[in-house]
């Protein structure tokens, strides 16, 4: 089993701070490309979708229903169990973050050049937004360290999918942040530090997960990481795609997400 763990954090760390990319993309792009976003929103759904049923749910499920473990048919039910843990898992963290300032609702980089009025409330609503992608961010450090520490070819394709979404989430962090102080820095500086949740969630993983780490609880980990990608596929990535307003580009995103992973696994196999 893999126990290096420096090249797992540096993919973790990498995908939190695609969020300041995104963030630099807003304060020097002059306008939103939106058929670029929807495609690469599309792409990143695609590759944990692929990721966590090809890959992932299929490696826990080896793993729990060797006979030495759980066998067949109680390996798969704990197998199917964590999967849908972990979509609870992420369900209830969405329940937890205002509807009101969702911080995947689509914003455009246009929105910036409004005169920012300043005010408490849209401050507070600013760093809100913050605070919600970073809470989001967490079980995805989870999910890219996890998987690099068995397979670091697989937290590399992880770690690539994440990074590529959270680049708009960038831009939705900045453009409200801007809109609510009218300074720059700030909403960088917002942007960036909720990307470190991910890092974060990765030590955390690291220091739980560790003393305890066995064939059987890498297999459930595996199976609830699988879930969590699945269920920020569906609910974040690909309605996020759409609402840039090109719902066939994100769909071809999503296929080429696909086969890249595909070509990708059947190449390092």
């Amino acid at each position: 089993m893999q126990t290096n763990i420096l090249i797992p954090f540096i993919l973790t760390l990498f995908a939190g701070l695609a969020t300041g990319v995104g963030s630099a993309i807003a304060f020097f792009a002059h306008r939103t490309n939106r058929r670029f976003l929807s495609f690469s929103l599309g792409l990143s759904a695609g590759v944990m979708i692929y990721v966590s049923f090809v890959e992932l749910f299929n490696q826990a499920q080896i793993s729990l229903s060797k006979p030495e473990n759980f066998g067949a048919k109680t390996g798969m039910i704990i197998s199917v169990l964590c999967f849908f843990a972990g979509m609870l898992l992420i369900g209830i963290i969405d329940r937890f973050v205002p509807s009101g300032e969702n911080p995947h609702e689509a914003r455009s980089i246009e929105s910036m050049n409004v005169a920012p009025p300043r005010n408490a409330k849209l401050m507070r609503m600013g760093i809100v937004t913050a605070l919600a992608i970073g809470i989001h961010n967490f079980p995805e450090g989870i999910a890219t360290f996890v998987a690099a520490m068995e397979n670091p070819a697989l937290g590399i394709a992880i770690a690539v999918a994440i990074a590529i979404h959270n680049i708009p989430e960038g831009i939705a962090i900045s453009v409200p942040v801007y809109y609510a102080t009218g300074n720059r820095k700030k909403a960088f500086f917002l942007s960036f530090l909720s990307g470190l949740a991910e890092p974060v969630g990765a030590i955390l993983a690291y220091l739980i997960l560790m003393p305890f780490i066995s064939h059987v609880v890498m297999g459930c980990v595996f199976s609830i990481v699988a879930g969590i990608m699945v269920f920020i596929s569906f609910d974040e990535l690909l309605p996020a795609a759409r609402e840039y307003g090109e719902h066939h580009v994100s769909i071809f995103g999503l296929v080429s997400g696909m086969l890249i992973m595909a070509v990708s696994l059947v190449l390092l196999s």
